[in-house]
C-alpha cells in the first residue's frame, strides 16, 4: 500500500508539473497562438526553435509565475518592455536571435540567476545592469558585438561564470576584484580588439578558471605574472613540512593548466628590461598540465612535469601572440 501511495503521489506531483510547463519549441510558429489556460500558472515557458519575430507585451506581463524563460533560436530583434514584470524569473534563454539591445526594465528581473544571451548582435548591455541583478550566477554574452562590459558589471557579486569571448572587446572593467564567488572567466578570441587585462584580475579569490586566448594580450598584470607564481612557489616550499602552518590565500594557488613559453625570436635587450618590470610577457601557447618546482634557474619555472600537488581546477592561458618571455626561458 506504502508503494501505492507514493506511486499515486509521484504521478500527481507529475501532472501537476507537466500543466505548469509550457512547451511549444521546434513548432515553426511566426507568432503566438493566445493559448486556452491561465498564462498566470505557468511557470516554465518553451518558445525555442521557432520563428518568432516578436513576443508579445500582453503575453509577457500575464506570465507572473515563470521561473524559466527559454526563446532561444528564433528571429527576436527586440524583448518586450514587460519582461520587467517576471518578479519571479530565474533563467532566461535569449540565444540565437537578432537582438541588438536588452530593455532597461530587464533589470526589473532581481531574482534572475541565469542570462543566456548568446549568439545575437549586442552592441552594449544597460549600464546599471549589475547594480540590480546582483543574484545572477551566470552570464553569457558570447558571440556578439560588445565593445565593453559596464562598469557595473563589478557588482554583480554572486557571479560565478562570466562568458564574454568572440566579442569586440577593447578592455575590461575596473574593480573585478569584487566578484569574490566568480569561478570561471573567459574572454577568449576578441582578437586584436582586446590587448590588455586588468590588475584586479590577479586579485579574483575564487578564480579557477581563465581563458584569455587568442586575442592581443602582450603582457600579463603583475598580479597573476612571474612575481605572483614564485610568491606562491615560495610559501609552497617553505610551509610543505610545516605543521599547522597558516596558508597564505593566493590566486595563483589554483593553477593547475597553465602555458609554457617558447624562446624562438627574442626581442632586443632594451624591450626585455622593460617588459621584465611590466610583467609577464605572453608567448606562443603550448598547453602543459601542471604548475612545477623551480629547480636549477627561473627559466624551469614552467615545466611539463607536474610536481606540485594542486587542486583540482583549470587555468587556461592559451594566448596567440608573438611576444616571448625571455625571463622564463626554456633552455633545450
Amino acid at each position: 500500500m506504502g508503494i501505492q501511495v507514493k506511486s499515486c503521489s509521484t504521478k500527481e506531483e507529475l501532472k501537476k508539473e507537466m500543466a505548469h510547463n509550457l512547451d511549444l519549441s521546434g513548432m515553426s510558429l511566426d507568432s503566438l497562438p493566445n493559448p486556452p489556460i491561465n498564462l498566470s500558472i505557468i511557470t516554465k515557458l518553451d518558445l525555442s526553435n521557432n520563428n518568432l519575430e516578436s513576443i508579445p507585451e500582453s503575453l509577457t506581463a500575464r506570465l507572473l509565475n515563470v521561473a524559466v524563460l527559454d526563446v532561444r533560436s528564433n528571429q527576436l530583434k527586440s524583448l518586450p518592455n514587460s519582461i520587467g514584470c517576471l518578479s519571479k524569473l530565474k533563467v532566461l534563454n535569449v540565444s540565437g536571435n537578432l537582438l541588438e539591445s536588452l530593455p532597461k526594465t530587464i533589470e526589473d528581473c532581481r531574482a534572475l540567476e541565469e542570462l543566456n544571451v548568446n549568439f545575437n548582435k549586442l552592441a552594449k548591455l544597460p549600464d546599471t545592469i549589475g547594480f540590480e541583478l546582483t543574484n545572477l550566477k551566470r552570464l553569457s554574452v558570447n558571440s556578439n558585438k560588445l565593445a565593453f562590459l559596464p562598469y557595473s558589471t563589478s557588482h554583480m557579486t554572486s557571479l560565478k561564470h562570466l562568458d564574454a569571448r568572440l566579442n569586440s572587446l577593447r578592455s575590461l572593467p575596473d574593480g573585478l576584484e569584487n566578484l569574490i564567488r566568480l569561478e570561471t572567466l573567459n574572454v577568449s578570441q576578441n582578437f586584436q580588439f582586446l590587448s590588455s587585462i586588468p590588475y584586479s584580475v590577479g586579485l579574483l579569490i575564487s578564480l579557477t578558471e581563465l581563458d584569455i586566448s587568442y586575442n592581443r594580450i602582450g603582457v600579463l598584470p603583475e598580479s597573476i605574472g612571474a612575481d605572483a607564481v614564485r610568491e606562491y612557489l615560495s610559501v609552497k616550499m617553505s610551509t610543505a613540512n610545516s605543521i599547522g602552518a597558516k596558508k597564505k590565500k593566493t590566486w595563483v594557488g589554483k593553477l593547475a593548466k597553465l602555458g609554457t613559453f617558447s624562446s624562438s625570436r627574442m626581442h632586443s635587450r632594451s624591450i626585455k628590461e622593460k617588459d621584465e618590470h611590466d610583467g609577464l610577457m605572453m608567448p606562443d601557447y603550448r598547453p602543459i598540465e601542471g604548475l612545477a618546482t623551480p629547480t636549477r634557474s627561473l627559466g624551469k619555472l614552467f615545466s611539463p612535469t607536474p610536481l606540485l600537488p594542486l587542486p583540482e581546477a583549470r587555468f587556461v592561458a592559451e594566448v596567440k601572440n608573438t611576444a616571448r618571455a625571455p625571463f622564463l626561458e626554456k633552455k633545450v
